[in-house]
């Protein structure tokens, strides 16, 4: 999602940002920047009271009175800032599964004491929200336009109107690593820890695996990588540029498939749709599959076509998000399980 909203996606656009998401709804799409608690809690720790302000990636210093404590957030961002100490009230997007269990956007959020304000796009109880009495309102940004992700256009107003300021934090077109500092620095600002040893630990066990990884791909650049996400119709293969861990892991050696811009074109830029038949198209000896609940997961595709894939067949398919947990703790294991992957993987293409 471009800078000026010039081109429109479908939700499977943005949702397949990244890697190819899922479903349907519309989306208006538009370099490189180099803790855990049990649940929301009542007060971050070593909250401050006083003047509060920060300043987020669409440029607007917000301001308050005091530190927010009632702050609502996207699912992925409320587990990024739980594991910094930082609760929140309420959140929305991907929560629970249709079981009731946490999603995996949820990282180690305790799903049972927060707020549920929506579990699926297009949803946001204003009511819920506005008894919440919230203070802030906190989500990633998926385009240059300053678009929050998951709360709805058409309620956009209303939403606002509540008298919640908003912050958003761009996963748009950089390198994992800015994100991941600019989550620090708003939970910093939260009254968060993001100086005690846990998180030290967490940041020495990213560069550790982010080390790991570029070893590995320098060790074996003949070893092809290919990032998708399957739908009941399409299977969606994405290019690096525009997502914030495929950028960062380009950075760091990995050869991956790209298909060429005007493939692109219909995705914004994000991917390729493909259709069953074709998913044979970029050979490849690694396949990354996006692992949200809005995705078909690999071992329910029932097609020939996949089943007859070199990497399949060999058992070379992992797992990746798409949008990231912005921790470090968080983010190791995406270096790392693509490092393992890599480092273990026999070139079948």
């Amino acid at each position: 999602m471009p800078n000026a909203r010039a081109t429109t996606l479908s939700r499977r656009g943005i949702l397949a940002a990244g890697g190819a998401l899922g479903l349907g709804a519309v989306l208006a799409a538009c370099g490189t920047d180099d803790g855990k608690s049990g649940g929301s809690g009542s007060g971050a720790a070593g909250a401050k009271s006083g003047p509060w302000t920060f300043k987020d990636d669409r440029g607007q210093t917000v301001k308050a009175d005091r530190t927010p404590s009632a702050i609502v957030a996207f699912v992925g961002v409320a587990a990024a800032l739980h594991d910094y100490g930082v609760p929140v009230k309420g959140v929305f997007g991907p929560t629970t599964t249709k079981d009731g269990k946490a999603d995996v956007q949820a990282g180690d959020l305790d799903v049972t004491k927060v707020v549920s304000l929506g579990n699926e796009w297009g949803q946001f109880n204003i009511e819920k929200y506005a008894a919440l009495a919230p203070d802030l309102l906190v989500s990633t940004m998926f385009d240059g336009a300053g678009t929050l992700w998951y709360v709805p256009e058409e309620q956009k107003k209303k939403i606002l109107a509540v008298g919640a300021p908003s912050v958003g934090i761009s996963v748009y077109d950089r390198q994992l690593t800015g994100p991941l500092e600019r989550m620090l620095a708003l939970a910093k600002s939260l009254g968060g820890d993001v100086t005690g040893d846990r998180v030290k630990q967490a940041r020495k066990r990213f560069e550790d695996a982010a080390a790991r990884l570029r070893a590995a791909a320098k060790a074996k650049p003949e070893i092809k990588v290919m990032v998708g996400s399957a739908s009941q119709d399409l299977f969606y293969v994405s290019g690096t540029n525009l997502s914030i861990d495929l950028e960062y892991f380009k950075a760091l050696g990995v050869n991956f498939v790209e298909p060429p811009e005007s493939a692109k074109k219909q995705g914004g830029g994000w991917y390729e749709s493909l259709s069953w038949e074709n998913i044979d198209k970029y050979p490849a000896d690694i396949i990354m599959m996006d692992n949200r609940t809005s995705a078909i997961q690999p071992a329910a595709i029932s097609q020939a076509t996949w089943k007859k894939l070199p990497a399949v067949r060999a058992g070379q398919v992992i797992a990746r998000n798409p949008e990231p947990i912005l921790s470090y703790d968080k983010c190791v294991p995406l270096l790392d399980d693509l490092a393992k992957a890599i480092e273990t993987a026999k070139k079948v293409s």
